[in-house]
């Protein structure tokens, strides 16, 4: 992807961002150890999330172990749930008052084309935000569909979040897409769904497929096999997106990279549809998603920078049927 700044500029930025990217991941290393409904995977029940604007509808406390959560996107922008663990002593006000005006200034800056400005604003970044672990949440979903992800709930505490930008530049969390979950020591014997597809991404050697992709319902397993860090601050995850007519993929790489002025901005580029996925997780976790795989070309792809270059990309086609 071509810049806009300067080589010199981006160089700064780079290895500014690699830095404060070890410091975030390194704490959380530590903790590794109105659309057609889409079925859910051999558990009881799921959990109702729905999105009609700016916002996240669901309850507020659930029980550990292995959930479902069905994010029904009733909105007209794309979106995607994140979880993220919050140590003791801290809540959402903190994330309210604390991490996204910050975020949400440095971006400004990088809109604005000053990235120094940008890279002292980061600089200021809570202390405790390296301690947050990020524990999956659905891949993007556009306008109009419903994601199914299948995860591991650990107890405790939980912010969700949306951070993808409106068409002026500010983060889904800023406007509202910001909520908190508890998740109890009382668990659910859910057991996790059979994978029909297995995914495996890791730093190293990027996204890899185990087998075919066949049509009709399938369960991904996404397994974690190392994490981050990369220079937007993120790790990695997977998504599913439909590709159709006019979709670009050299414009959708560039669209999953967040810290780029037109990067996980509305509107998405033309011609995808996104259907989910799993959010980040740690090195060593597994999470599932389900998606009903219909005729067409399809992309598996990763929220980094560049990741065609990070062997993140990787494109399938379901056929249409034979005639017998």
């Amino acid at each position: 992807m071509k810049s806009k700044y300067p080589i010199q500029k981006m160089s700064r930025l780079g290895l500014s961002l690699v830095v404060l990217s070890l410091l975030i991941f390194s704490c959380k290393q530590k903790k590794e150890k109105e659309s057609a409904e889409v079925p859910i995977p051999k558990v009881d029940t799921a959990i109702s999330v729905v999105t009609e604007n700016m916002d996240f509808q669901l309850p507020d406390t659930i029980k550990a172990g292995w959930q479902t959560f069905r994010y029904s996107n009733h909105s007209k922008d794309p979106h995607f749930l994140l979880l993220e663990k919050y140590p003791d002593s801290l809540n959402i006000e903190n994330t309210r008052t604390e991490l996204i005006p910050t975020f949400q200034e440095g971006m400004n800056q990088i809109n604005e084309g000053d990235m120094d400005a940008a890279m002292k604003t980061f600089g200021t970044l809570p202390e405790w935000f390296p301690q947050i672990v990020f524990l999956g949440g659905t891949g993007l979903i556009s306008p109009g569909e419903t994601a199914v992800s299948t995860l591991h709930m650990e107890p405790g505490y939980y912010v969700i979040e949306c951070y993808v930008k409106s068409p002026e530049g500010v983060f889904h969390s800023a406007l509202g897409m910001l909520e908190d979950l508890v998740v109890t020591r009382d668990s659910v014997d859910f057991s996790p769904p059979a994978p029909t597809v297995s995914v495996y991404i890791s730093t190293e050697n990027g996204l890899e497929v185990a087998g075919p992709i066949e049509p009709g319902l399938q369960v991904f397993a996404v397994n974690f096999v190392s994490q981050g860090p990369h220079e937007n601050f993120t790790g990695h995850d997977v998504n599913l997106v439909k590709l159709g007519e006019g979709a670009n993929l050299d414009e959708l790489a560039a669209w999953m990279n967040w810290i780029d002025p037109k990067g996980l901005i509305t509107p998405p580029p033309a011609g995808v549809t996104f259907l989910g996925g799993v959010n980040d997780m740690p090195a060593g976790y597994v999470g599932f998603f389900t998606a009903d795989l219909v005729p067409g070309n399809y992309a598996l792809i990763s929220e980094v920078p560049d990741p065609v270059k990070n062997n993140m990309l990787k494109t399938f086609t379901i056929p249409e049927a034979s005639n017998p």
